[in-house]
């Protein structure tokens, strides 16, 4: 297997690349492929065919024949150790059969740089120092939807002005109040990862579906970018589908699932973890 970027940016793959991925899960439209993968690559030094047959419950010739169609399409490698067959996993489905749900998907496709139709009432500037009060406020408010943050609590000023990335943090007003805040924190203090950020966005509860997010996060990346920063991060609890969509407007692309990231009230809660490279960096 081998891992294949689509060329196209009109939308729709190359005819190669379609049927190589067709091809990949027309294989594994089998429920028993399925296990059977699932198996070899949960194993450490790979499995025999007999004891596959005995992990799957089905009859040696089945097992044999499973195997062959997922060696022909460069999921699984065999190799002969006497009389056995060895069943290892091809390393690159690691990565090339996420690939292949991407591409198909259109995550691979090129991302906008940043939210378009901005609202005209909205202002975004720096973080002030009378801004605090009204930061903390939109905070708590963000706490209270338990969809915004992890947090139970607002943490005090001094814990958010030392953690926020100077030159970094912004709020949005409109009429001279500010109605939503952004910011950014650095996630290592290690140089190599200086241009590496998670980021936060909270919009006051008045004023939600406004566009005050899309004006927030404008700032952030386009601010981001010229200062060299090349990744922007965040987490999102898999409830907050607003939120979702409004990064995957900024560029931002869904990396993965983190299952069971936080637990409220007894119930685990999963995150989608988001990320977004700049296209000057």
């Amino acid at each position: 297997m081998t891992t294949v970027v689509p060329v196209s940016l009109a939308g729709l793959l190359p005819e190669r690349e379609a049927a190589t991925y067709a091809g990949w899960f027309a294989c594994l439209a089998e429920p028993m492929r399925v296990k059977l993968l699932h198996a070899v690559a949960t194993s450490s030094r790979g499995l025999t065919v007999g004891a596959l047959t005995e992990i799957l419950g089905t009859s040696q010739s089945t097992c044999s024949h499973h195997v062959r169609k997922l060696a022909e399409v460069g999921f699984l490698h065999l190799r002969k150790e006497g009389t056995a067959t060895v069943v290892t996993i091809n390393q690159a489905c690691c990565s090339g059969l996420p690939h292949a749900a991407d591409a198909v998907m259109g995550l691979l496709a090129p991302r906008p740089c940043c939210p378009d139709n901005l609202p005209e009432d909205v202002t975004v500037r720096a973080l002030a120092e009378g801004d605090w009060n009204a930061v903390r406020r939109i905070y708590g408010e963000g706490v209270a939807t338990e969809l915004t943050t992890f947090e139970t609590e607002v943490p005090p000023r001094k814990a958010l002005d030392g953690n926020w990335l100077s030159g970094h943090r912004w709020v949005a007003e409109i009429d001279g109040e500010v109605v939503g805040w952004t910011a950014a924190t650095p996630i290592s203090a290690r140089e190599h990862q200086q241009g590496v950020a998670e980021t936060s966005v909270c919009v006051a509860e008045g004023h939600r579906g406004r566009g005050v997010g899309k004006a927030l996060l404008f700032k952030q990346v386009t601010e981001a970018d010229a200062a060299g920063i090349w990744t922007l991060q965040t987490s999102i609890l898999t409830d907050n589908r607003a939120g979702i969509a409004l990064h995957h407007s900024a560029g931002y692309r869904t990396v993965g699932i983190r299952e069971r990231i936080v637990q409220r009230e007894g119930t685990w809660h999963d995150t989608v973890f988001l990320e977004r490279r700049s296209p000057v960096s």
